[in-house]
């Protein structure tokens, strides 16, 4: 390019006006830990926001050591610098939600608290993941620091309900499993609104159906849900998935009823359309939306009379790649 057709500075600058034209994306911060497998944590959780239309500002709040199998252990970050990677952010961007994951130490949650608390109006979906792999004292010290520091803000907690059952309600002996509505009054005596439990099991007469409930609920009792088909394989990073969409959901300013509805059915085809890249467990495809046309004749693929119907259901159900 020579000097007299090399563009000016004028001609690159952007129109402030178009710019305007534009509106951004809805941000919501995450705070997760770092997994190297790409399933849940951090990665996990941009990946996810980003398939829901929003933009995430991932903080990192540990480092797991783990593949697609299994976690071997964690390396804690220093709380002050878990907060000064949240501050820095959040005096330069407006976010519209957070997203609460694993924050790798009863310290780091404490810190993260503090930093929740003075956003008060920011909806919170906090996640509970399964931590059976963190050692005992550590895992209630991080247990009960969450339960007092964490559940009072939040708006939405999600988790499995096995998880839930422990969390919420650990000295629970009854043969009957816990309600959604029992774990949704647990939860609210911590402050938290609501509780949207997973894999809850659907059991009728001659034992456990091929199918499990996913519930929103309130203290005052169910309030939605969706029952999907069991999958004959094993998932990882299904919750940080779930809990991700209804953040980047309601930060896009959804109502939580259509929200949580949404979030079970973008979940329920993610994994759907999962894939094993190891020898582990099988990730979700948080964008399979995305994926490139098949051969002649399968979905999305314009046939002779016009484009295929976008609603059709897909030919391969529970088809994992």
């Amino acid at each position: 390019m020579t000097a007299e057709t090399r563009p000016t500075d004028a001609d690159a600058t952007v129109d402030p006006e178009a710019l305007q034209e534009q509106p951004s994306p809805a941000c919501v911060m995450s705070f997760n830990a770092s997994d190297p497998s790409g399933a849940g944590g951090v990665a996990g959780d941009v990946a996810t926001i980003a398939a829901m239309g929003a933009h995430a500002l991932p903080v990192v709040t540990s480092i797991v050591m783990r593949d697609t199998a299994e976690v071997f252990d964690h390396h804690t970050i220093d709380a002050d610098v878990v907060v000064e990677q949240a501050r820095s952010v959040l005096e330069d961007v407006t976010i519209a939600a957070w997203k609460v994951g694993f924050l790798g130490s009863a310290e780091v949650v404490s810190a993260v608290a503090e930093v929740l608390s003075d956003y008060p109006d920011v909806p919170l979906v906090a996640y509970m993941p399964n931590l059976s792999w963190v050692e005992e004292d550590p895992q209630q010290e991080y247990l009960d620091a969450f339960r007092e520091l964490v559940l009072p803000q939040t708006e939405v907690l999600v988790g499995s309900h096995q998880t839930l059952t422990n969390f919420l309600l650990p000295e629970w002996d009854n043969e009957r499993p816990a309600s959604a509505r029992e774990l949704a009054v647990a939860a609210a005596e911590h402050g938290t609104r609501f509780v949207l439990v997973t894999s809850v099991m659907v059991a009728n007469a001659k034992g456990p159906d091929q199918f499990l409930d996913n519930v929103l609920a309130s203290p005052q009792g169910a309030i939605t849900g969706e029952k999907f088909e069991r999958f004959e394989a094993s998932f990882v990073g299904a919750g940080d998935t779930l809990s991700a969409a209804l953040a980047a959901l309601l930060a896009s300013g959804a109502e939580l009823h259509s929200a949580v509805g949404e979030a079970l059915a973008f979940l329920d085809q993610a994994l759907d359309a999962g894939f094993r890249p190891g020898m582990g467990n099988v990730i979700p495809d948080r964008f399979f939306w995305a994926l490139a046309p098949g051969e002649d004749g399968e979905e999305g693929e314009a046939g002779p009379d016009g484009p295929a119907d976008d609603t059709a259901a897909p030919k391969n159900p529970r088809h994992v790649h």
